[in-house]
């Protein structure tokens, strides 16, 4: 099992924002894009277990990771992790169908992939959540065309050197898009270490 020390300190405080955000009581159907290690879609799934999540990943070594602590931890509302790339259509995501979900959840990958991973995950997450559905990404973010603190404009000039097409990505850019894929920006929350939640909403037809 991969273990990621960013993973270990942030799972709390979104696991917080979670329960803040979703309904506990009735069963849900969730979507990690982008599950890293696996430590976060554990802990999750031990915390609300009236949710079934599905994790995904488009790294094998990483698919790996999220078998071992899906298996380690017994948790039987996960379902085996598939490959998912996050810059193809949602018709590559699996089997998971339209308006099937009621959960988005993308941690740590908007500003370490390219703008296609970005416009792929809104434009699916418009398409397979459920009308009142909800995506969470979470990570650092530019706003209003500013990085801050330095300590993150620091950290977008690293990823730019190493990837002209990573760096953190406008809350601006990102409410744009979610825009065009029926979504629209309900909250943002602050969160340790200078990352924030995002939480889109999609939104009802009545």
């Amino acid at each position: 099992m991969l273990n990621a020390a960013a993973a270990e300190r942030n799972k709390e405080p979104i696991l917080k924002v979670l329960r803040g955000s979703v309904n506990t009581e009735r069963p849900l159907q969730a979507l990690e894009i982008s599950s890293g290690t696996g430590q976060h879609v554990s802990h999750f799934a031990q915390a609300l277990r009236n949710i079934t999540w599905q994790p995904s990943e488009y790294d094998h070594q990483s698919l790996a990771s999220i078998e071992a602590y899906r298996a380690h931890y017994r948790l039987n509302n996960v379902k085996p992790a598939i490959h998912l790339d996050a810059s193809l259509g949602h018709e590559h995501w699996g089997e998971v169908q339209p308006e099937s979900l009621d959960l988005v959840v993308n941690i740590n990958m908007i500003h370490i992939s390219p703008m296609a991973c970005t416009e792929g995950l809104f434009k699916g997450a418009g398409v397979v959540l459920k009308p009142q559905g909800l995506l969470l990404t979470y990570g650092p973010y530019a706003v209003n065309g500013q990085i801050s603190p330095q300590s993150n404009l620091d950290f977008d000039y690293s990823l730019r050197q190493r990837n002209p097409e990573w760096g953190l990505r406008d809350i601006s850019l990102l409410n744009s898009l979610a825009q065009r894929n029926g979504l629209f920006l309900e909250k943002i929350v602050d969160m340790p270490a200078n990352n924030k939640c995002l939480l889109f909403r999609k939104e009802s037809l009545v």
